[in-house]
C-alpha cells in the first residue's frame, strides 16, 4: 500500500531572488550617519559650519540614507557610519576643515562596513595550474646548473 507525502504549496513569494550588489540593482551599504558634536567647543566649529552649510545637499543626494546630529556636550566631534551588515565606523572629525569634514563623510558612504583585510600578510594561491604549466629544471634544453 502506498503512502501519500503531504506536499507543500510554493507561493509566489518564496519564488523572488535576494538581491546582490552589481547584478541587478546597487544596494548601497550604508544605512545611517550620525554627526555628534559640542555646540560650545572650538573643536567643533568647523562641524557646526559644516552641519549649517553642506549636510542639506548631502542628504540630497543620498536619499538612501538617514541623516542624525546629536549634540554632545563637552565632547569632541565625530561622525559614525552605521551599515547594513550591523557594523560601524567612527571617524573623530576634531582638527579637521570644512573640506576635510567632507571628504571623511563621502569617504563613510562610500565604504562598505566590512573589516579592514590587511594585505601584506595574505600570500595569492591559485586553484588552477599555470598556462605554462610548472617549471622544472629537468625539462629544459640545457640543464640547470648551479
Amino acid at each position: 500500500m502506498a503512502t501519500r507525502t503531504a506536499t507543500r504549496p510554493i507561493f509566489r513569494a518564496s519564488l523572488r531572488s535576494t538581491q546582490a550588489n552589481g547584478h541587478s540593482a546597487f544596494i548601497p551599504q550604508c544605512r545611517k550617519v550620525v554627526f555628534e558634536y559640542c555646540n560650545k567647543w572650538p573643536s567643533s566649529a568647523n562641524t557646526r559650519t559644516f552641519l549649517l552649510n553642506h549636510l542639506q545637499s548631502v542628504a540630497k543626494e543620498n536619499p538612501h540614507v538617514e541623516f542624525v546630529v546629536k549634540q554632545r556636550n563637552q565632547k569632541e566631534p565625530v561622525v559614525r557610519g552605521f551599515y547594513i551588515n550591523n557594523r560601524d565606523k567612527v571617524v573623530p572629525l576634531n582638527g579637521f576643515e570644512v573640506n576635510g569634514i567632507q571628504k571623511k563623510v563621502q569617504l563613510l558612504l562610500d565604504s562598505s562596513g566590512a573589516k579592514i583585510k590587511p594585505l601584506k600578510r595574505r600570500t595569492v594561491e591559485s586553484t588552477t595550474e599555470s598556462a605554462r604549466g610548472i617549471w622544472s629544471g629537468l625539462h629544459v634544453d640545457q640543464l640547470f646548473k648551479i
